[in-house]
């Protein structure tokens, strides 16, 4: 390498270096209203979930890691399609038996997964499922429902719907008391609760116990907003949600969007949907769609239960779950899923 090229990359590498840590140095100032014990490294590094190509590399990579699981405690069945649609792959975790409940029907839970509707698959969520199963003694379903951009609205949302009508319709072989099914999710899983507790509603049934959702992604308009007020700076972003809120719709976000239940804070009539629980964190960039909804259902006359933890932000569990808040924020998912649950 000649002298002047070697200068070349020098000074090249040394701007790069400032600028990354000029970086840093921003997102060091960013982290200060975020509690020690939800602090780690992994929030210096900006992440932006976007680009077509990226998703589809990212979800074959979940594909295959499910082909290789061989865990415990689940079981992969097909729920039959529609005319014309595929069938929806659903995973399926019982509950521990024991001699007290033996016989007795169980309560379910519907658990969606999060992701942005664009990724995301069931293995990643076994934790949560085996959870709820065991200390809940659900049967805990959860679909591997379609993703935008290949699938755009209203796939997934119709395999998270079908999945809840085969819980219901196969209640007697699940063991499962019809009248006691809740759905739950987070994230995008969360805004597909709503959804599904929506379109059941409007369709006549299947009738839902109990919605719970966790920091759910509800409202495409937060595209619009430019002042998300300090919140968004963390895992989930303003950038990122552009991206998957437009893959999903099938256009960019605009203030005009007439099909109903392609976002759940959209919908104008809350009344008589079941009652929630939603969970979310300060700092999360759907803080307030998520305050919002949970007041509109209160509005409506829908009971519904607020969880607002100071500091947090958007999946923090995931980073910092040993942390004394997320571990109340986990037990409190749960706790209102037993309540729910037990009506």
């Amino acid at each position: 390498m000649s002298r002047r090229r070697r200068r070349a990359v020098l000074v090249a590498g040394a701007v790069a270096a400032g600028v990354v840590a000029r970086g840093v140095s921003a997102r060091r100032r960013l982290i200060d209203p975020v509690p020690a014990e939800l602090r780690n490294p992994l929030l210096l590094v900006p992440l932006k979930v976007g680009g077509d190509r990226t998703v589809a590399v990212i979800n074959r990579a979940l594909r295959a890691a499910a082909g290789r699981d061989t865990s415990e405690g689940w079981e992969r069945r097909e729920v039959t399609a529609a005319a014309g649609e595929p069938a929806v792959p659903v995973f399926v975790y019982e509950p521990p038996a024991t001699d007290a409940d033996a016989g007795a029907p169980r309560p379910a839970v519907l658990w969606i997964h999060g992701g942005g509707l664009v990724i995301g698959h069931p293995i990643a969520y076994h934790d949560i499922c085996r959870r709820l199963a065991r200390e809940l003694g659900a049967v805990v379903v959860s679909p591997d429902y379609r993703l935008a951009p290949r699938d755009p609205f209203p796939a997934g949302l119709e395999d998270c719907y079908r999945a809840l009508r085969w819980v219901h319709d196969e209640a007697g072989a699940l063991g499962v008391d019809p009248d006691r099914i809740a759905v739950a999710g987070d994230s995008a899983g969360g805004g597909l609760t709503a959804a599904v507790a929506q379109v059941a509603h409007d369709r006549g049934g299947p009738p839902i116990a109990f919605q719970a959702m966790k920091y759910p992604m509800l409202d495409d308009r937060s595209v619009l907003r430019t002042d998300h007020a300090g919140r968004g700076s963390f895992v989930w972003t303003p950038a990122s949600n552009a991206y998957a809120w437009g893959a999903y719709l099938g256009h960019p976000v605009t203030e005009d969007e007439d099909r109903p239940y392609a976002a759940a804070a959209r919908r104008t009539d809350l009344s008589d949907l079941p009652p929630a629980w939603i969970g979310v964190g300060e700092l999360d960039l759907f803080h307030d769609e998520d305050v919002d909804y949970a007041e509109r259902l209160r509005g409506s006359g829908v009971e519904c239960e607020l969880l607002v933890v100071p500091g947090m932000y958007h999946g923090a569990e995931g980073i910092a779950a040993k942390a004394e808040p997320m571990v109340a924020f986990e037990d409190a998912l749960v706790s209102a899923l037993r309540r729910g649950l037990a009506r």
